[in-house]
């Protein structure tokens, strides 16, 4: 098979990064047989100074026309102080909005061999977790309407977070169906005691409930949510919530595992082509440098073959090298804790030679 995946390698980072994840993807169609054409693809900052917009329309085409796409990183105090509709980060919704990606799935593991590098206390970190949180990705206060305007106290600006039946309905859908193939355990996050947005979403998501009975359901407000998973996050498997919870405790959870630079994540869409990234930013401070970890861009690239190409094999292949690197004792700057390290291109010929 040829698969054609757009490159949006961004800014910072994003180009280490994202050439980490082309060398491993160009393994796996040599052990495997496949073919891999990369397009890049300008968008973020980088296209804001070659172009003057986030996100090209030429771009935006090349992201509709790829089978995947696979981003770096995109943003930098460079352009910081621009209009919102001009802030790099623009083009991230606008890709997810075109191509109609409403789902994030974002893993959370903690890997035994890098407790160490953990910031919870031994005794939770022993217990260790391996949570999913399903983000909605197209709805809610970054999609409602927002603005500015003019009030006896002086200007004021608004945030508007709106979701409809459907929207709640469908990435409930995914979770539920992601909770059956793993742990059959479901966890709706909302802010249900003050918000009628969350009243909608707990409502919605109890009636869709009725179609996984063998889903075990239970709702917890978000505050709470978040002291649970630094307290005890053995107690997660699947995490449903909405786009601003879901931004935020997607970041919390990351942290736990040691380091943001492990933590990969699918953006889908109903026909399952899907924008893969790690959730990293573009860390502009070490661009360049060889500090970057390329592990959640690598397996950002595994979630792609296992859920847009449906290659379970290559990406157990990806997931498996990446792990055995890791239990060699293999570490970048941001998981050694202080002992020797491997620069990016060093660790990314580490598990090139695993999958070998």
């Amino acid at each position: 098979m040829t698969y054609h995946i757009a490159v949006v390698a961004g800014d910072g980072i994003g180009p280490e990064i994202t050439q980490a994840a082309q060398q491993v993807l160009e393994r796996v169609g040599s052990r495997y047989g496949h073919t891999f054409q990369f397009e890049q693809v300008l968008a973020g900052g980088a296209a804001l100074d070659a172009f003057g917009v986030p996100l090209p329309e030429e771009s935006l085409r090349q992201c509709q026309q790829a089978d995947s796409v696979l981003l770096g990183a995109v943003g930098g105090p460079k352009w910081d102080t621009l209009p919102g509709h001009l802030r790099p980060e623009r083009a991230l919704l606008a890709i997810r909005k075109e191509l109609g990606l409403f789902a994030n799935l974002r893993p959370a593991k903690l890997y035994p061999q890098l407790k160490e590098a953990s910031p919870l206390r031994a005794d939770i970190a022993d217990a260790g977790f391996d949570i999913v949180i399903v983000r909605e990705l197209t709805g809610g206060m970054y999609f409602g309407p927002s603005g500015r305007k003019d009030s006896p106290d002086g200007q004021q600006a608004y945030d508007t977070e709106i979701y409809s039946v459907k929207e709640i309905e469908r990435i409930a859908r995914v979770a539920f169906e992601l909770a059956q193939g793993r742990a059959k355990k479901l966890c709706s996050i909302d802010k249900a005691n003050v918000l009628e947005s969350s009243r909608l979403w707990r409502e919605t998501v109890h009636r869709v409930a009725a179609d996984y009975p063998d889903v075990a359901l239970s709702d917890m407000l978000v505050d709470n949510a978040a002291m649970q998973l630094v307290g005890n996050p053995a107690q997660f498997d699947v995490i449903v919530t909405s786009n601003l919870f879901g931004d935020i405790l997607s970041d919390e959870a990351s942290k736990l595992t040691g380091s943001i630079g492990l933590l990969p994540s699918a953006s889908l869409g109903e026909d399952k082509r899907g924008m893969y990234e790690p959730i990293h930013g573009s860390a502009p401070d070490i661009a360049g440098q060889g500090l970057a970890n390329p592990i959640a861009t690598i397996l950002s690239v595994a979630m792609m073959l296992r859920l847009s190409f449906r290659l379970a094999d290559a990406a157990d292949a990806v997931e498996g090298a990446v792990q055995r690197v890791l239990l060699s004792g293999a570490r970048t700057a941001d998981i050694a804790h202080g002992g020797p390290w491997v620069n990016c291109a060093r660790m990314t010929e580490l598990i090139l030679e695993e999958l070998a």
